[in-house]
């Protein structure tokens, strides 16, 4: 088994294989983790919840492959750290890519010593060559301790925003408890 299954067996694992339709859920339905408009997005025009409800294994693992893996950039990562792709990409099924690669992006800047071992990068949702160059010189610099010290930045980040997506959205409260179980790992 490869780094990418295993990425998306762990992300499979946590979302389940169970169609949900919760009401408090701003996703709507969603069986292994994809949601309604991140179906119709992949198959390029609406579906129904029926849709949703009869989506395959095999399909989800394509769709998690390609929108959370292969178009946010994340096979770069991957070359670089196995441990630090996983969380993006599950980051990514639960936030969205744009939100997961700033929260890189933010973190490395924090970590480069005021650009003493390695230039600032734009903050801005793209994990392309300057985000990737970043993290390869972080790493070099830092090593295995490095990237679980960027692993719990990564995970600070994630948890703070789960409090205050709650804050603003009282009814995702229902779902804080589990999104810190599974999703924020130290």
């Amino acid at each position: 088994m490869n780094a990418v299954d295993r990425i998306i067996d762990d992300i499979l694992a946590v979302e389940g294989e169970e169609y949900t339709d919760n009401p408090a859920d701003s996703g709507g339905p969603t069986k292994y983790g994809i949601t309604q408009a991140t179906l119709a997005k992949w198959r390029c025009r609406p579906v129904t919840p029926a849709e949703v409800a009869a989506l395959t294994r095999e399909e989800a693992r394509e769709i998690y492959y390609h929108r959370f893996v292969v178009d946010p950039g994340y096979v770069g990562v991957l070359e670089l750290s196995e441990r630090i792709a996983a969380e993006l990409v599950d980051t990514g099924v639960n936030m969205g890519p744009a939100v997961a690669t700033m929260f890189l992006q933010r973190s490395l800047n924090a970590l480069n010593r005021q650009q003493r071992d390695y230039p600032d990068i734009a903050v801005d949702g793209a994990c392309g060559p300057r985000t990737l160059a970043a993290l390869r010189a972080y790493l070099a610099k830092r090593g295995t301790e490095g990237e679980t010290v960027l692993l719990k930045a990564l995970n600070c980040l994630q948890g703070e925003r789960y409090i205050d997506i709650a804050e603003r959205r009282p009814k995702d409260e229902e779902f804080v408890y589990g999104w810190l179980r599974a999703r924020v790992a130290l």
